[in-house]
């Protein structure tokens, strides 16, 4: 379907009046069939727009040039001129913007309620909240009108309506997309995230989204063999039989699917998700909207009021003080985290009917953010992920990972969901293996520790001679011709920065790094051999790679009967 097609198809849909409190402002088809036909000449003039013709919602709390900014606010509502960066990304990808979608009002609440424009409805049931405070942005993917929307999370904005809807949400490490153009709810712990139908989809728009600010030595993909942390079911009471049987069957499908599970008490990462609402970080939310809300008290949620009205007088020694325990508890927390590459919880405890947060609306609020709220607080990344049904409802979990370690996090997600790995935006070094560092042989794992990724199998240009060295374990060298040369089997990897140069350090001799010519004429850093050490090695050139020497070579006897 190509993007007029795509507009017109949604625009059908909005018309039949799906959810239509999902929406704050919608933009006229004209406008966005415009932008369509845009996309179209773009492509046609042979431009790469790797999202053409995707249809993205925003959450109206995130600037869009030309469209008011609510935040789920009438008198607050004012039209930016310019569009936020990490939005505008998407739209320099080919992304056409459908509108604004409601939330909890500045993005105050986990449940989707607290909206003069109405409280959003769970797309199964009517009855039950769509989870916030990014509720409009789940339910427009939920319903396939939006192929990908933008969130925010602080608490769990991006991840609890996420499970309730059966998407994906991706919150990444705080810090890496823009939260320019955002009004902000706590500016310190702030996230702009995405919603997809698929973690690829979401994962590429968070890429595109993301500034180029990982560190050098951010792992650029999970282990094969990931280790998993998973919470002891004495830190799971707040879930239901029937959630905890759902939890549970997720954690051993992780491990059929071969990750490694590890058990972990939470008790330091609970205790740190009550600071965000319970203690002195409150004030951000005041120092933010505080003192419009106490000029225009009619005009603001009941709740939304009392939640923040309550940090007006939080003295500055009480910030300073939780500042001072978050550090402890965080310090804990990762202590007992380990060396596990990410860590799996529910999304959220359970999926409450509207009735129940009208019954009891800062109680039931508080319960959602119960393994949600310590992630910004701790700098983590997060992918939450549909995990099948329990008690008539969608059940979601999450995986955390450390801050920067966001592809750990997709990959790891990817493994459970049954979809394959996710590949990264290109901000890793190129490094061609063709011998015991190739997939599955004994040195491999140097490059997987370091958060390697396997991008493809690749061939020299037919420049090469290739030895077999006598060498513990055994590995080819691989030397560069002035003449009867062939091209040879390996694989193109892709490592972080950081990692490249004290793997040089540590390569023991004959082998060497340098230019290698591939046969797609590119010039990529490879595994060479000093050309002396291969004067009386065996010549395996005529097998064209190391796999199909090792191959030929005899197979010990088998044991047993």
């Amino acid at each position: 379907m190509n993007p007029t097609d795509r507009v017109r198809a949604a625009y059908t849909r909005l018309a039949r009046g799906e959810r239509p409190e999902a929406w704050i402002t919608l933009r006229p088809e004209h406008d966005v069939l415009a932008d369509a036909a845009r996309v179209e000449a773009r492509l046609a003039a042979g431009e790469h727009l790797p999202l053409a013709g995707r249809l993205v919602g925003v959450k109206d709390n995130i600037d869009v040039a030309s469209l008011p900014t609510t935040a789920g606010c009438r008198a607050y509502a004012y039209r930016p001129t310019r569009t936020a960066p990490a939005v505008q990304r998407l739209v320099d990808a080919g992304a056409l913007i459908l509108g604004k979608t409601n939330l909890d009002q500045f993005a105050t609440g986990l449940v989707g309620t607290r909206s003069p424009y109405g409280a959003v409805r769970d797309v199964r049931d009517p009855a039950r909240v769509a989870g916030g405070s990014s509720s409009g942005s789940a339910v427009a993917v939920a319903l396939g009108i939006a192929d990908l929307a933008v969130g925010t999370d602080t608490a769990g904005s991006g991840r609890v309506p996420a499970a309730f809807q059966g998407i994906v949400g991706v919150k990444p490490t705080p810090g890496l997309v823009p939260t320019d153009g955002v009004v902000p709810a706590c500016r310190s712990f702030d996230c702009v995230t995405v919603f997809a139908r698929t973690i690829t989809e979401a994962a590429q728009a968070v890429a595109l989204m993301s500034d180029a600010a990982f560190p050098a030595d951010a792992p650029l993909a999970a282990p094969p063999h990931p280790i998993v942390a998973v919470p002891d079911r004495a830190d799971l009471g707040a879930l239901s039989p029937q959630w905890l049987d759902a939890f549970e069957q997720a954690a051993k499908s992780l491990e059929a699917n071969g990750a490694r599970l590890r058990p972990i008490r939470l008790a330091p990462f609970l205790a740190a998700a009550k600071l965000l609402y319970d203690g002195g970080f409150l004030a951000e939310r005041y120092a933010a909207v505080g003192a419009f809300i106490d000029s225009h008290p009619d005009e603001i949620d009941p709740t939304v009021r009392a939640v923040i009205g309550a940090a007006r007088d939080i003295p500055a020694h009480a910030l300073v003080a939780d500042t001072e325990r978050l550090a402890r508890l965080r310090h804990e927390a990762m202590t007992a985290w380990g060396d596990a590459d990410a860590l799996l919880l529910p999304t959220a405890p359970s999926h409450p009917t509207i009735a129940e947060v009208a019954a009891d609306p800062i109680g039931v609020n508080a319960t959602l953010g119960t393994y949600t709220n310590f992630c910004n607080l701790f700098g983590l990344s997060a992918v939450a992920v549909p995990a099948g049904e329990a008690a008539g409802t969608n059940f979601g979990v999450q995986v955390v990972a450390r801050g920067f370690a966001d592809a750990v996090a997709t990959d790891i997600a990817a493994l459970l969901a049954g979809e394959a790995p996710i590949a990264v935006r290109d901000r890793g070094l190129p490094l061609l293996v063709v011998g015991a560092h190739l997939a599955g042989q004994p040195l491999n794992h140097q490059l997987t520790r370091v958060g390697g990724r396997l991008l493809r199998p690749a061939r020299t240009a037919a420049h090469y001679r290739l030895h077999c060295l006598a060498t513990d374990p055994p590995k080819p060298g691989l030397i560069r011709v002035a003449t009867d040369g062939a091209a040879i089997e390996g694989e193109l990897w892709q490592l972080p920065p950081a990692a490249l140069g004290p793997f040089l350090a540590a390569l023991p001799a004959p082998m060497v790094l340098g230019q290698v010519h591939l046969d797609d004429r590119s010039t990529v850093t490879g595994f060479l051999c000093e050309a002396i050490a291969v004067r009386d090695a065996p010549d395996i050139t005529a097998y064209g790679g190391w796999r199909a020497y090792l191959a030929s070579l005899p197979q010990p006897p088998r044991q047993g009967g």
